[in-house]
């Protein structure tokens, strides 16, 4: 192998491997383009007087806006547009009303014709610890410049070195030389995927010049920290942050961060566990407290999992470092000055997931000292607390101008901090001062039909439950035969709101007969007893007034009437029939009612004919060995409001759906039974898929999908569609009207400036909220041959928001994926088990 080939092969083993795993797809190298990413050494480039003068006359010039350098590579991840030729020239929009926003993006900007150099260093004789070779590298400062990053193994420069091959000569504190070989193996584009992760590189080191601590993957600021000293609480500030490739630009996309830590420590809260059940119950309560928390060590600001409690195990115990053996208490006083005063206090135990040294076992688990940890989060209970709410989210809800604020500020903070400048300024780099602006589109108000009826509702509030007051629902069935169970100390609750339920329900439309009431005792045992004396194969519904909200009463009902005996069954907690609001409750458990029997209660307009819509996700279930849930429902009906729900059960922590073939095809087969003919669309949402699994999506899950299809016959090849819809995003917009900053109208569309230009996505704002600032929603079609134009895609993708008959208002997510999320919730927290197929065709899980 000659030089130049050599080189090219560490490009190509080097320079590629940091991009994201699972690129099913790439662009074919056009003609004349280069194979490997980024221009090879042995095309001429710049010289470094010419850098030089770049960097000295430094221009703001986008990223991704240079004349005439290649772009012969995409940003890292799956490349899914290039295949549908319907959206390779466009992927935008173009109904509804534009309006100006601006959104959480900052454009990185850059000199004219900025390359990052990428070198690889070799060591003879070799070295193997990285901190030596780091500190061999950095004595060569006069040559190599004072701007560099080295990852042990690769070495990056702002500039090209005079030679293609430069030696350079060393010594260790041993006095032994070292011969160091420094070879340029590439020029790497700005928009190149090292170059990416160079950024974001960067920009960790400038989080911590403005002394921000990392947590996680989020900076935070400890300095700073907002007390609610009434609930123990502190919560420190912080940022995430991450730098992509765009649509036209690289930018950085920030938002602001929380994190919640509770002023007591572990021992702390052992102590009150200990005093509050007892010694007979600590230790089990313990484990379940404890065990799955997140715990913040004060002494590295590092958070940590708990595994397990190391009851054998006190702060005198030993272990082994490098030679020596040395105490807990002692290893803390030593090497992070922390007195531990508890000598008789259990060890955490946690699995920390890293490499040992090469060749060498795994390190073992982490042992921490309760006393020097502290807990984060909120549990439950706190959750469940109003005073605790309300406090925590005057600090942490943010307004849309509150917001924009805070984000312009933390920019105009790395202008101002002369390292974090210097240090942008040493790679010809910097940010630009104000968030992005670009323009979306608000689509037109659905109208929403209710039986005979049809009404619009208020943009702004999103919700339509006034207007449906007094309207029958599409259809109701006849609900005769059922039971309203009650423990002896709730009748007069019952009959309560019996008589509620009988007044709301017939201006709806629906047909409540009077139900058979049974009282039971306040245990689990006496109600499943209750049931089983009770409920018969002619029951329609069963509805049980619960003293509290302890899962173990609702699990009783939902295992027995989801899986045994399967029945549609309400469940109502009794403290929510107060006199004030139990009109509206009662109209929403009419509602779940007729919708649990195979009721329609209104639907919007969808053009689309022989269409059927799937909705897909998992949970994960951490009681049954951490089994995932993967849920699948498929509309039976043009106006969708009939639905057919499946679930399957998977291995431990597995999030793609095994089962999805199986589940597919029964939708399929039901969908023929209830309209004579196979769908000739089908559009497929798949919730809860991270950006790393797209792979997986689109090579596993969409073969499952057409493995499917093919069993209904070689004839059958209906339109296909696989969106990814994704919930947790950073990216937030904010609506210019008339001079202030607001939340976007629900409706608001954008398909331009930040999405990314290897996908075919898009976000939606669909939902209004009263407080903070609105979330927007994801979608990203990884996979389509139904040829529909994105306008048709984007509305048809709203109008599915009005669908989810458990609210009477715009949702975030298209109804399938909410129906889909909620009966894996429900077979994960409570089931543990498959329902029953007898149940397949309603929504029982509401």
């Amino acid at each position: 192998m000659t030089g130049r080939a050599r080189a090219r092969s560490r490009g190509r083993a080097r320079g590629q491997e940091t991009g994201a795993p699972g690129a099913c797809q790439t662009r074919p190298p056009a003609e004349g383009d280069l194979t490997g990413r980024g221009r090879q050494s042995g095309v001429p480039g710049a010289t470094v007087d010419e850098v030089s003068q770049i960097s000295a006359g430094f221009q703001q010039v986008k990223l991704g806006e240079r004349g005439g350098r290649r772009r012969d590579f995409n940003d890292a991840g799956i490349y899914t547009r290039q295949a549908m030729v319907h959206v390779k020239d466009s992927k935008s929009g173009t109904s509804g009303k534009p309006i100006s926003l601006s959104s959480n993006f900052f454009r990185l900007l850059s000199c004219p014709q900025w390359v990052l150099y990428q070198y690889h260093i070799k060591f003879e004789p070799p070295m193997e610890s990285r901190r030596l070779r780091s500190a061999l590298i950095y004595q060569h400062e006069q040559t190599l410049g004072k701007a560099k990053i080295f990852d042990g193994g690769m070495l990056f420069l702002p500039i090209r070195l005079a030679q293609k091959e430069t030696i350079l000569h060393s010594e260790t504190r041993n006095k032994e030389a070292v011969k160091i070989t420094v070879t340029l193996t590439n020029e790497l584009p700005p928009s190149s995927p090292v170059c990416i992760q160079f950024y974001n590189l960067i920009l960790r080191k400038i989080l911590k010049l403005l002394h921000l601590q990392q947590i996680g993957r989020n900076y935070y600021n400890p300095h700073d920290p907002l007390n609610i000293p009434q609930h123990k609480l502190k919560i420190w500030p912080g940022y995430v942050t991450t730098i992509l490739h765009y649509e036209s630009s690289i930018m950085m996309c920030i938002d602001i961060s929380h994190k919640v830590l509770r002023s007591n420590t572990v021992l702390d809260f052992m102590t009150n566990l200990r005093a509050q059940y007892g010694d007979h119950r600590f230790a089990d309560m313990c484990t379940k407290e404890l065990v799955g928390c997140i715990v913040l060590t004060k002494y590295n600001n590092k958070t940590y999992r708990v595994d397990d409690i190391a009851w054998d195990h006190t702060p005198n115990n030993t272990f082994v470092k490098g030679d020596t053996t040395i105490s807990f208490k002692k290893y803390f006083k030593d090497y992070h000055d922390s007195d531990i005063y508890d000598d008789n206090q259990v060890l955490l135990v946690s699995h920390v997931k890293k490499m040992g040294p090469a060749g060498g076992p795994p390190p073992g688990p982490a042992m921490l000292v309760p006393e020097l940890c502290h807990l984060t989060g909120l549990t439950d209970k706190m959750r469940a607390d109003y005073n605790i709410m309300r406090d925590m989210l005057k600090h942490t809800k943010l307004e849309p101008d509150a917001r924009e604020r805070r984000l312009t500020r933390f920019v105009n903070s790395i202008r101002e901090k002369p390292d974090a400048q210097a240090e942008l300024d040493q790679w010809g780099l910097c940010f630009d001062k104000q968030l992005a602006k670009l323009s979306g589109r608000v689509l037109a108000v659905e109208r929403i039909y209710q039986g005979s009826k049809s009404f619009d509702y208020d943009l702004w509030k999103a919700d339509w439950s006034r207007e449906m007051r007094g309207n029958p629902v599409i259809s109701s069935p006849e609900i005769k035969k059922w039971f309203l169970f009650h423990t002896r100390q709730n009748g007069n609750d019952a009959h309560s709101l019996l008589e509620s339920l009988q007044r709301v329900s017939s201006p709806l439309g629906i047909h409540l007969h009077k139900p058979v009431l049974v009282s039971y005792d306040d245990f689990p045992e006496s109600l499943l007893k209750a049931l089983k004396q009770n409920v018969g194969p002619d029951t329609q519904m069963v509805a049980v007034i619960l003293p509290s909200n302890r899962k173990d009463r609702y699990e009783c009902v939902k295992k027995y009437l989801c899986v045994d005996f399967p029945v549609p069954s309400q469940c109502v907690v009794s403290r929510t029939l107060k006199p004030k609001s139990l009109m509206t409750v009662a109209t929403k458990l009419a509602l779940q009612m007729a919708c649990k029997v195979g009721g329609e209660l209104w639907s919007v307009e969808i053009p689309l004919k022989q269409l059927m819509v799937v909705g897909i996700d998992c949970y994960h279930d951490t009681s049954a060995g951490k089994r995932s849930i993967g849920a699948l429902v498929a509309s039976l009906n043009q106006t969708m409001t009939r639905w057919f729900s499946k679930c399957v059960l998977q291995h431990k922590g597995q999030e793609i759906m095994d089962g999805l073939k199986m589940a597919l095809a029964g939708a399929l087969k039901d969908y023929h039974k209830f309209n004579n003919c196979l769908p000739s669309r089908i559009i497929v949402y798949r919730d809860g898929v991270g950006d790393g699994q797209l792979h997986s999506v689109v090579n596993f899950e969409v073969a499952q999908i057409l493995e499917s299809i093919k069993t209904f016959g070689e004839g059958y090849e209906p339109k296909l569609s696989v969106v990814v819809v994704t919930k947790r995003i950073s990216c937030r917009f904010f609506a210019h009207i008339n001079g202030s900053v607001s939340n976007p109208p629900p409706g608001t569309v954008v398909d331009t400036e930040v999405t990314r230009p290897e996908w075919y996505d898009f976000y939606i704002v669909s939902q209004a909220v009263h407080n903070g600032s609105v979330s927007p929603t994801h979608y990203n079609v990884v996979y389509d041959t139904s040829g529909l134009k994105p306008d048709h895609m984007q509305r048809l993708t709203y109008k599915l928001c009005h669908m989810y008959f458990n609210w009477q208002g715009i949702i975030r997510v298209p109804a399938p994926c909410m129906y889909a999320h909620k009966l894996a919730f429900l077979v994960g927290q409570s089931i543990h088990k498959e329902p029953n197929t007898k149940l397949d065709d309603y929504l029982f899980y509401l």
